[in-house]
């Protein structure tokens, strides 16, 4: 088993309305998922209360993948996104779906930065003893 662990820290996200809609985010990340030959098995989404000032709250949310998983947490009040998209490889390599994922979402929040990284995990049968 090996696997594909990709990250991103958006912001500056020009698509504000998304950081609050719990609907649209869970709609448009599923898709997403399934645009890039994923496979959605279960989703769990919370949305925080306002804030004291009436400021909407933010969103956290989480597709379970038969390949593992997507997670997004949102930060309207700094037009932030933190997105974390994992496969793993077992059976076949799913790096390019993953990254075909991140990309879709990265662009569906249009962010005037994106801080991204790339992990390699899972390597069990090639770790040495310690």
């Amino acid at each position: 088993m090996n696997g594909l662990h990709l990250t991103a820290d958006l912001s500056g996200c020009a698509n504000a309305a998304l950081l609050t809609d719990g609907e649209g985010l869970a709609r448009d990340t599923r898709a997403a998922a399934e645009a890039a030959g994923l496979s959605v098995v279960g989703e769990h989404w919370h949305r925080f209360p306002d804030g004291a000032a009436g400021e909407p709250g933010g969103l956290t949310g989480m597709l379970l993948l038969a390949e593992s998983h997507v997670a997004l947490h949102t930060w309207p009040e700094l037009a932030s996104v933190t997105l974390d998209v994992y496969v793993c490889n077992y059976g076949g390599d799913n790096s390019a779906k993953a990254r075909a994922l991140m990309a879709a979402l990265v662009a569906l929040f249009a962010p005037e930065t994106a801080q991204r990284q790339e992990l390699q995990r899972g390597r069990l049968g090639a770790a040495e003893a310690a």
